[in-house]
Parts: structure tokens; sequence; C-alpha cells
């Protein structure tokens, strides 16, 4: 009965691992992905990875992969009062068509690596 305990709590903590590289690494999916229906700050993406995933991020790798994406433009930046938000561009909204067409080739890739 212990070893089912222990193995469960692994599991627990193998995925919480994989879930956290995951979402770090796919950040700018994450951020395109929310920035479809309505503008966000940073903080505002803070609190919803936080809520989504159940992973507190800090400030600078959230505003640092913002910036990355205005850099490359894919969202732009408007201030709301004194709060800068974030908008997609055209070629953000391009760019998550594309990742919506190959969402199945996504799905096969992660499933190959596991």
């Amino acid at each position: 009965m212990q070893n089912v305990v222990l193995s469960r709590v692994l599991e627990d903590e193998v995925f919480e691992d994989i879930q956290a590289r995951i979402v770090k690494s796919f950040m700018d999916v994450i951020v395109l992905m929310e920035l479809r229906n309505k503008t966000l700050g940073g903080y505002d993406v803070i609190s919803l990875v936080d809520k989504k995933f159940g992973i507190l991020l800090s400030s600078g790798t959230v505003y640092s992969q913002l910036y990355s994406l205005e850099r490359n433009g894919l969202i732009e930046a408007h201030l709301n009062q004194r709060k800068r938000e974030y908008a997609l561009t055209i070629k953000g909204k391009e760019t998550i068509r594309a990742i919506l067409n190959i969402r199945d080739k996504i799905k096969v890739l992660m499933h190959t690596i596991i």
C-alpha cells in the first residue's frame, strides 16, 4: 500500500515538473491564444497562468516574453490609463491560424515524444 502512495506522489511530482516545463516553453503560444479574445497586461498573464495551470511565474519571465512577442511583431502594446495592455497584430493573428492548422501535427509530435 505504501508503494502505491509513493508511486502516486512521484507521478504527481513528475507531472508538475513536466507541466511547468511545457508551460514555460510554450509561454508565447499560451499568450497568443489568450489574446485572441481580449487584451491582457503582464499581471493578467501571471494570474491567468496561475489559475489555468497552477504555476506562479515571475514578472520578469512574463514581461520578457511579452517584449519578445512585441519585438517579433506578434503583439502590440497600448496604454489603458496607466496600464500597458497587449493585443494581437495581424501577424499574431496569422500565427495563431497557422498553429491551429497544425494542431494535429503537434499532437502527433507530443505522442511521439511520450
